[in-house]
């Protein structure tokens, strides 16, 4: 007769099992490293880790089983920047040895939850009356944008955002915008006021001969159904330009 497999000896098998799926397993110490950053993560407060320390948190909480402090740095020496790191296309982050698909879906979900809470501070009160938390927004949402991309905040009687919407993405240098398809969509949230939004992935904030026809256009179309465009805004990088303070509308 076959004697029994002591439980401890099969849950050792099981350990090394799970242990050969992993390419990259866990590493002597690492758990030790990772208490002791979760420790001064909520004893000190985020600003107490550096941007590595910070990005190698969050991959690890996706990535359970990796040591994740080299694909942090990676990642950085990549991109460059924490920002930039959060902001790249999915498509970028994996083709970084060692994110994978849980650790790129952890990184877009920061940048997600930064921006709705960039958002909800926005939505909180009349947007152009705080012009700079306006800019941490839109920046936030359009500064590593590769291609153009075209938004447009629908805003009510007291100038509270309704919905800040995605128009059209484009090319690195165009994107399509239809007058007509923004109008009905003000009419259907009931807006009483618009502003356009777009990036330029070239960093030059200066505004084109198309830009200002597709302005012009715009503005038409929402005039005659008595809906006023209020401004638009060109995001550059961290520079901008604002139709309205530069006295084009």
């Amino acid at each position: 007769m076959r004697a029994k497999a002591r439980p401890a000896v099969l849950a050792e098998a099981h350990s090394l099992f799970d242990l050969a799926d992993d390419p990259r397993p866990m590493i002597h110490g690492v758990d030790g490293h990772r208490a002791r950053m979760r420790a001064r993560l909520l004893t000190a407060g985020p600003d107490a880790l550096a941007d590595h320390e910070m990005l190698e948190m969050l991959l690890f909480l996706a990535l359970p089983r990796r040591d994740t402090k080299p694909v942090a740095r990676l990642l950085l020496d990549r991109f460059g920047s924490f920002e930039a790191v959060i902001s790249a296309e999915p498509a970028r982050l994996l083709a970084v040895d060692g994110v994978g698909e849980a650790g790129a879906a952890a990184l877009k979900l920061v940048q997600g939850a930064s921006l709705r809470l960039l958002r909800d501070t926005v939505r909180a009160q009349p947007i152009l009356r705080d012009w700079n938390r306006l800019l941490d927004y839109l920046t936030a949402a359009l500064a590593h944008e590769r291609v153009e991309q075209a938004r447009v905040l629908f805003l009510d009687a007291k100038n509270r955002l309704l919905a800040d919407e995605i128009q059209g993405r484009g090319t690195v240098n165009q994107t399509m915008v239809y007058p007509r398809e923004i109008v009905r969509r003000a009419l259907e949230l009931d807006a009483i006021g618009i502003v356009l939004v777009h990036n330029h992935p070239s960093g030059d904030p200066a505004a084109s001969r198309e830009d200002m026809a597709m302005t012009k256009n715009v503005q038409r179309a929402a005039a005659a159904l008595g809906i006023a465009l209020l401004d638009h805004i060109i995001i550059a990088g961290t520079r901008w330009v604002s139709f309205q303070r530069e006295g084009w509308l």
